[in-house]
């Protein structure tokens, strides 16, 4: 155990971790910025990671795994472990049983958080797909030295849970952000988008387009069970602003309840306390908070929990496998859903007011837009639109960094 080498194939910022390599043209300027690391070796490319290495991990994005493990995969190591850790899993899985040698055994993880967050405490997925007790037991040993939580899951499971937790998550925070730059607002200028859940949502979108593209391309396009999901989320927002817009507040008022009492009461959250508080949720702004704050609807909310409800899915039933950011956003629903007083005033500030039309308008187009992106599968018209839109938020990145750990940091001390 104390001999083993250990390969990456792909050094981004999830990668740096040890035999390791990066595309060829990165060969000069990674071995210069690990030169002073004596036990750390950098190859030209894959070959010389995989004839060496007695566990080696692929660090590359889900789009490209097939493709890179297909030339590689035939020099991996006799009898040595390969595994990937990407986002999602199935495609991943299908390319280490179609190129890699029968004698190679597979153990694949996930670290269920971003490249910006402490690992301690986090949940980290590890998939025994084809190996020993005692690879097993290596791997495990390997990767305690995060000190994550290690969840051992099957590849379907890990998938179906991500897409429940990920998936609609992702999609929310990407719609607000296109809503954003669609009215060109920086949100946290303005009176209506500062203090409690609006910090929240705020954070989380500049937290989500600071990362790379391919992050949430490859969890959205490739898992099975995403696009479904993403759909429906669409569709909720769709129909509750069509509530709205028609003045239909009966219907509203009785389909969010219903949502609540499917998603909340039914998971017994009755009498259980919040994850998140008003002094927490006021804490972390990038704006400063008014006196007064102007009454929101808060349609990207009530379409999670619509969705929710829709699928059959118990957040709460996941919270062993979920991400910073999806408790930081379950936070800010259960908040809604279970204060009575404050649920009441959305629906009748979504029927009465119409402050947040146009905003609720470019939100809808967005949601829409992003699920008929995914339904296509085209990563490159992923990548213009998240990138046009992540270039207009970003000066703002730095300083939503610092606060959105600090935001993180509160909600896993309660969770």
């Amino acid at each position: 155990m104390d001999h083993t080498t250990i390969g990456i194939i792909g050094m981004g910022l999830m990668g740096k971790m040890v035999h390791a390599c990066d595309q060829r043209d990165k060969f000069e300027t990674l071995t210069e910025e690990f030169s002073d690391y004596n036990n750390v070796s950098i190859y030209e490319d894959g070959y010389g990671v995989s004839r060496s290495s007695d566990y080696i991990i692929y660090s590359v994005e889900a789009e490209t795994i097939d493709k890179v493990v297909a030339e590689f995969g035939r020099a991996t190591k006799k009898h040595a472990i390969v595994g990937g850790q990407t986002s999602c899993k199935a495609p991943e899985i299908a390319a280490f049983e179609r190129h890699l040698p029968q004698d190679v055994e597979i153990i694949s993880c996930h670290s269920l958080h971003g490249p910006n967050v402490d690992p301690q405490g986090q949940p980290l997925a590890l998939i025994r797909h084809r190996a020993s007790q005692q690879s097993f037991d290596l791997v495990r040993h390997i990767l305690s030295s995060f000190k994550s939580k290690q969840v051992h899951l099957t590849a379907e499971a890990h998938d179906r849970i991500t897409a429940d937790t990920q998936a609609v998550t992702h999609a929310a925070f990407l719609s607000m952000g296109t809503a954003w730059r669609a009215n060109n607002q920086f949100p946290w200028e303005t009176n209506r988008y500062v203090g409690g859940i609006e910090n929240v949502k705020c954070n989380i979108t500049l937290r989500i387009y600071s990362n790379k593209w391919h992050v949430y391309a490859g969890l959205a396009i490739l898992n099975p069970s995403a696009k479904q999901q993403i759909r429906q989320y669409a569709e909720s927002v769709t129909e509750l602003f069509k509530l709205m817009l028609g003045g239909h507040k009966a219907e509203l008022e009785r389909r969010v309840k219903t949502a609540g009492e499917a998603v909340f009461t039914a998971a017994g959250r009755r009498g259980e306390p919040l994850l998140l508080s008003d002094e927490v949720l006021d804490r972390f702004s990038l704006g400063k908070v008014p006196k007064e704050r102007t009454p929101n609807n808060h349609l990207s909310l009530l379409a999670m929990v619509d969705c929710w409800w829709k699928l059959g899915i118990i957040p709460y039933d996941h919270m062993i496998c979920s991400t910073p950011l999806f408790r930081l956003w379950l936070g800010v629903t259960e908040y809604l859903f279970r204060k009575p007083t404050l649920l009441q005033d959305v629906v009748n500030v979504a029927i009465a007011d119409n402050t947040f039309r146009s905003d609720d308008l470019e939100f809808t187009f967005a949601a829409r837009g992003w699920s008929e992106c995914v339904s296509f599968g085209d990563f490159s018209s992923y990548r213009d639109r998240f990138e046009g839109i992540q270039s207009y938020f970003a000066p703002r990145f730095p300083e939503a960094t610092r606060v959105g750990n600090e935001m993180i940091k509160v909600i896993l001390e309660k969770t």
